[in-house]
């Protein structure tokens, strides 16, 4: 075989595996699970002042209707459905908060409305500080109120919004951190109390979860970092949520967690074939690759392959379609 000719094929073998690393099907697993109302309680307890106060297990019955998972664009603030939460196109953007939806506090004698927003977000550094895009958030989600909270200049009508940033992968000194990011009253000149409702209208909260073994003083961080292990299978996760955190399991959280831990172990297998084709293309594993070959033309197995080549079955399932075209 040539070297052109084994660089194309090369080639072929890391663009199949990067074509099909299952990240964006994790992705949504974990922000459908996060969007469940037991799970949204804890965050809450813990991220929204409004709610320290209040029995966890009142909290769910403060939130209104079904959460809107990808559905609500950023710009316009209106809810389309059926298209992907991601951007689409160069030029033409869309972009959809992961999680949004509406929530309510008992005061005196009314009820208090608040729009949250839930984000999942893997990369810690996507090149700008993830705060500032958080306040972007919030002021997308302030304006477009414009029209739809308050349709005249009423804006007494403005509700307080939140944007909650769970983040992972994050670096050491943050790990198992929550940190808000408020609006607060400073005097220059004077001594002038406003009343806090009048300008505590957004917050931004990070929150960087640690590794599963980790044990916070937070029992939502501890939650979450079981939750996105990968060292826990489902059905002690489901468990954990059902005994350690009172969360009532669902037949659809219960599946969407069977798929998150399956989609996660998807993608590891994937990044490992990634890293391995990677190696082929590179000449450091010429061996391996041409006893696969040859053990694959003599008819051998995948698993007695595997055993001897130390091969993925995904590396060795598309170099078999290769070799029979």
């Amino acid at each position: 075989m040539s070297k052109k000719k084994s660089r194309t094929k090369d080639t072929k073998l890391t663009n199949a595996i990067e074509a099909t690393d299952g990240k964006p099907m994790y992705d949504e697993s974990c922000k459908r699970i996060l969007a469940d109302k037991g799970i949204l309680s804890w965050i809450m307890k813990e991220c929204v002042a409004e709610y320290k106060e209040i029995d966890i297990k009142e909290i769910i019955n403060y939130i209104e209707g079904t959460p809107a998972i990808g559905e609500v664009e950023i710009f316009t603030g209106k809810a389309i459905q059926g298209l992907s939460t991601e951007i689409i196109g160069n030029h033409n953007r869309k972009i959809f908060f992961d999680i949004r939806y509406r929530a309510f506090i008992p005061k005196e004698d009314e009820m208090i409305e608040l729009i949250i927003n839930i984000e999942a977000q893997n990369d810690q550094y996507p090149g700008y500080p993830l705060v500032k895009r958080g306040l972007f958030y919030d002021c997308m989600m302030i304006s477009n109120q414009y029209g739809t909270e308050f349709p005249t200049m009423d804006y007494n009508k403005i509700k307080k919004v939140y944007s909650i940033w769970l983040c992972r992968n994050a670096p050491l000194a943050l790990k198992n951190t929550i940190t808000a990011y408020e609006l607060n009253e400073r005097n220059i000149v004077g001594d002038v109390k406003e009343a806090k409702e009048n300008y505590d209208l957004m917050s931004v909260v990070m929150v960087h979860l640690g590794e599963m073994g980790d044990e916070s003083e937070s029992r939502m961080l501890n939650m979450l970092n079981k939750l996105f292990s990968e060292e826990i299978r489902a059905k002690e996760k489901i468990e954990v949520l059902e005994n350690e955190y009172d969360i009532p399991t669902s037949e659809e959280l219960e599946s969407e967690v069977m798929q998150m831990c399956n989609w996660s172990k998807t993608v590891e297998d994937r990044a490992t074939a990634k890293g391995m084709a990677k190696g082929i293309a590179e000449g450091r594993d010429e061996k391996a690759l041409e006893m696969a070959k040859a053990m694959l033309q003599d008819g051998n197995e995948l698993e007695l392959i595997a055993k001897y080549t130390k091969l993925s079955s995904t590396v060795l399932e598309t170099l078999k379609s290769e070799l029979l075209d």
